[in-house]
């Protein structure tokens, strides 16, 4: 069964570690296993296929859900969010390429040599301005590989037309996202308060997304944004980097 992560306490490989086990919400508890005679024997109830670990108070305060899971819905049941929101959508992208950006006519263009870089407004770009223009944020990080996949070089060009309408979107390396012990899903953030976490198939396809307001889950978001904004550069840089090889 699929695990994602939650959180970890741990300092340099050490255990302690949340994990949810995504298809039935379950909470996975990784630890250092009792193995103290007294506490044992103390232990009630016990059945033979049972083990026990020790774990951080911190990491359950910090980490471990308040409410029930949320089932999962589609994509267009948030879409309202995105011009709804207070002050900041923040998005955290993972993946190594997107069944939709593959499938779509800017796709074919670009892999015929075009520039998509300065294509013509869409809704999402005219809903950036917008927003951007009553004062709100729309940032993102996208995590990219050495050397960056097809899918990454397409979001890089496609990115530029993004940035032009007022999106903050940057690049993280998925060296550095692995040593800053990042999530490996993706999701929404909207105004510190309402997480969006989508849900793909092998083939990079959106099933749909699963939304929380759990305090743990949106601090847990928190903390991931916080973290990979600091490491993370601006698009037009990374272009450059990439470019020029360096």
């Amino acid at each position: 069964m699929p695990l994602r992560f939650l959180g970890t306490t741990s300092e340099d490989g050490d255990c302690p570690t949340l994990y949810e086990v995504e298809s039935t919400g379950d909470i996975l508890v990784q630890g250092e296993r009792v193995t103290d005679p007294a506490q044992l024997a103390a232990l009630r109830d016990v059945k033979e296929s049972e083990t026990f670990v020790t774990v951080p108070r911190e990491l359950l305060t910090r980490f471990a859900p308040r409410a029930e899971p949320r089932t999962m819905v589609p994509f267009s049941d948030v879409g309202a969010l995105f011009a709804e929101f207070e002050h900041t959508a923040w998005r955290l992208e993972t993946r190594r390429g997107y069944a939709t950006d593959r499938h779509s006519p800017k796709w074919a263009r670009w892999k015929a040599g075009a520039d998509i870089s300065a294509e013509p407004p869409n809704a999402w770009r005219e809903n950036v301005r917008s927003q951007v223009a009553a004062g709100k944020r729309f940032e993102r990080v996208r995590l990219v590989d050495e050397p960056l996949t097809e899918g990454q070089e397409f979001l890089l060009v496609a990115g530029l037309g993004n940035t032009a309408a007022g999106e903050d979107i940057r690049n993280l390396t998925r060296a550095q996202a692995e040593r800053l012990r990042l999530p490996e899903y993706d999701f929404w953030l909207f105004d510190s308060r309402t997480l969006v976490r989508f849900v793909f198939d092998e083939d990079d396809t959106t099933l749909g997304v699963v939304v929380s307001e759990d305090p743990a889950e949106v601090a847990a978001a928190c903390q991931v944004r916080d973290a990979a904004w600091h490491h993370a550069v601006p698009t037009v840089d990374h272009a450059k980097r990439v470019r020029s090889g360096a």
